[in-house]
């Protein structure tokens, strides 16, 4: 996703904090640095801290892809306060069933709509409607690139999969995770794919630091969807440190 779409989300969170909230671009998207060969989630890493530093920012607010490199980060850049939404994180291996070779094969192509049924059928990210028929999937991806989510989507599918592929060549164990010590909020939707919450869950359990949260009611793009209840939730954790 681009920085567009988070906006309405990051206005409410400046709101409700009454300090400024940045949004940035990661690589590959809207006219932003285009992924390097070497690309990896050390790239992202290093463009979070750079950003940080150029904004005096202290505090990080990160979903999905963007969550696992803000937990990543978090081992090494002295963050104040995390918060992840959905954060797609692969602990020992379990997220390696969710990625479709096919997807790859398929943006190669330039097969689009083959590319976008096969991420969400793996990634489940998209509701109900990801269980779905591969067939009936590649004609929603038609009508919803007449969206302007679904148009986003389907644009960022290359980055998509180097993106997969960095989350998978960084697999850690929990153990990875005791050292961070920064104060972190993993939330997960009510309605997101289970396995969000269960990594969330597992971490929450073995690291002091980390504590998890359920948000009923919401989807995986929640952070993208109107309302108050997760900037809320959001909020207060960054404020003092309440999650409730």
């Amino acid at each position: 996703m681009t920085d567009a779409l988070y906006l309405p989300f990051a206005r409410r969170l400046s709101l409700l904090l009454r300090r400024p909230v940045h949004c940035y671009n990661r690589r590959g998207r809207a006219g932003s640095t285009p992924q390097p060969g070497t690309y990896s989630a050390e790239t992202e890493i290093a463009d979070l801290r750079q950003v940080m530093a150029t904004m005096g920012a202290t505090d990080v607010v990160a979903h999905s892809y963007g969550g696992f490199v803000a937990l990543q980060a978090a081992r090494t850049i002295p963050i104040r306060r995390l918060v992840t939404y959905d954060a797609a994180v692969s602990l020992s291996g379990n997220l390696n069933e969710r990625w479709r070779p096919e997807l790859e094969e398929a943006v190669q192509v330039g097969r689009l709509n083959h590319a976008w049924a096969h991420l969400v059928q793996g990634l489940e990210t998209a509701g109900p409607v990801s269980r779905l028929p591969l067939g009936a999937l590649r004609l929603l991806s038609i009508v919803s690139a007449r969206t302007r989510l679904g148009e986003e989507m389907r644009r960022l599918l290359p980055t998509a999969v180097a993106e997969m592929q960095a989350v998978l060549a960084a697999d850690s164990t929990i153990e990875d995770f005791s050292e961070v010590a920064v104060p972190t909020l993993m939330l997960s939707g009510g309605w997101s794919p289970g396995y969000f919450a269960e990594t969330g869950r597992l971490l929450a359990a073995s690291v002091p630091s980390i504590e998890f949260s359920l948000v009923p009611g919401q989807l995986h793009e929640g952070p993208l969807r109107p309302g108050r209840r997760l900037p809320l939730r959001v909020a207060r954790f960054l404020a003092d440190g309440q999650s409730a």
